[in-house]
């Protein structure tokens, strides 16, 4: 299978006659509230925005967390991690948590019936409190030499993700506290030699959600995708400051 971008697909568009419910993913949901014009143009008229490069790295340390906290998950015991932040908690064990960490087709879902949308995600984590109550956990990696904060206006979407992972598995009926948790792996660069090895810092940094806005998000997302023209553009989209720039560009040649 080739992994060229093709642009224009057929598939997974919403379409307005249809009663089945329609099922879109936490990461659509997060470019709705970026910019309803391109959500627009891939959820209803199936052209996506052209995807970035993998980041592998990242992926590795993913993987290799989500091996470190299953350990503690089977043994039903406290990481050392948890314990140097003085959190009373153990890695959640479940039946469904590799369901739950499939992002691209499965993940943790619930159907809004006021729109007949099914919104999904996939999480990183799940801790259990010594009270029953669930954290929901999202593992970050960066490489910076300033202190690792949530502070940055572009890490707003890792605010809403964490948000929309709190409100769908309250809808699942779990008992969820307002706390999450970000592990947050900071590579070092100061090191005077590489030898083989990135070491890295390991942070990890609480959250108290707000997850009041995500049902009124979703009311907006089905009155968007039931328009029949083009909402706006999202004030600093760069997609969408492109589009136009390009279109003025060529705009003399057609004539």
């Amino acid at each position: 299978m080739s992994d060229y971008y093709s642009g224009k697909r057929t598939r997974n568009l919403f379409d307005p006659k249809s009663e089945a419910p329609f099922i879109f993913s936490r990461s659509k949901l997060d470019l709705f509230m970026r910019c309803q014009r391109c959500f627009y143009i891939d959820v209803r008229l199936g052209v996506g925005q052209p995807p970035g490069y993998p980041f592998t790295l990242n992926a590795a340390v993913d993987k290799l967390l989500k091996k470190e906290f299953d350990l503690h998950r089977v043994a039903q015991s406290t990481h050392p991690l948890m314990k140097a932040y003085g959190i009373d908690a153990v890695p959640f064990q479940h039946e469904k948590i590799d369901e739950w960490r499939d992002s691209l087709t499965r993940g943790v879902r619930s159907l809004h019936e006021e729109t007949n949308l099914i919104l999904r995600g996939g999480i990183d984590d799940v801790w259990c409190n010594a009270n029953g109550e669930l954290h929901i956990v999202d593992y970050k990696a960066t490489a910076k030499t300033s202190e690792v904060t949530l502070d940055a206006e572009w890490q707003d979407g890792y605010k809403r993700q964490m948000e929309i992972y709190q409100w769908l598995f309250r809808r699942n009926e779990f008992k969820v506290s307002s706390i999450g948790y970000f592990v947050y792996v900071n590579g070092q660069t100061d090191r005077e030699a590489f030898d083989g090895k990135l070491e890295f810092e390991v942070k990890i940094i609480p959250y108290d959600g707000d997850v009041s806005w995500v049902e009124g998000a979703l009311q907006e997302v089905k009155q968007c995708l039931m328009l029949d023209k083009l909402p706006r553009a999202g004030e600093n989209c760069d997609f969408c400051t492109y589009r136009k720039a390009v279109q003025d560009a060529l705009e003399p040649l057609a004539k």
